[in-house]
């Protein structure tokens, strides 16, 4: 396993939208085993493939306290959404910016698992959060689209200075 460099706002491959993975093979299972590692590095709850430019629609959760409980979704794909919930969210992607953002409270989502097996989870709280904002970079979106221009825009200009400081 290795560790994966993590893309960070404004790079413009995060905009990419990933590709299905059309064949599970043990180089994807490598590469879910890979983001694992650097999730859990980092540490995060959830990382997608477009985060370590990889523009395919891989994604690692764990939201458990012990980090045990790693879920691994290949092609994940919202197929119900219930209820509204506004909570703070942060990224990998965007380091130290937490803020508030409204997503659906319950989800169900289809996927394959590493065996290649279809699979529907119905999630909500953390998990249902997570899978959203997952699924959003396999999108080609960042949590920060979901806010407004002025925000976004402090967003950049305080990442940018961080990476003056330190550079």
């Amino acid at each position: 396993m290795a560790l994966l460099p993590i893309l960070r706002f404004p790079d413009p491959r995060l905009k990419k939208v990933a590709a299905a993975v059309n064949k599970i093979d043990d180089g994807i299972r490598r590469l879910a085993a890979d983001m694992a590692e650097t999730m859990y590095e980092a540490p995060g709850i959830g990382l997608a493939a477009t985060q370590v430019d990889v523009h395919r629609r891989v994604v690692v959760i764990d939201v458990s306290e012990e980090k045990n409980a790693l879920q691994v979704f290949i092609n994940p794909e919202i197929v119900e959404e219930a209820g509204l919930a506004i909570g703070e969210e942060g990224c990998l992607s965007v380091p130290g910016i937490y803020d508030k953002v409204e997503r659906s409270e319950q989800v169900t989502v289809r996927y394959l698992d590493l065996d290649g097996k279809a699979q529907t989870l119905k999630a909500d709280g953390l998990l249902a959060v997570c899978i959203q904002h997952e699924i959003d970079h396999l999108n080609g979106k960042v949590f920060v689209d979901h806010l407004s221009t002025l925000k976004q825009g402090r967003i950049r200009n305080k990442l940018a200075k961080q990476a003056r400081v330190t550079a």
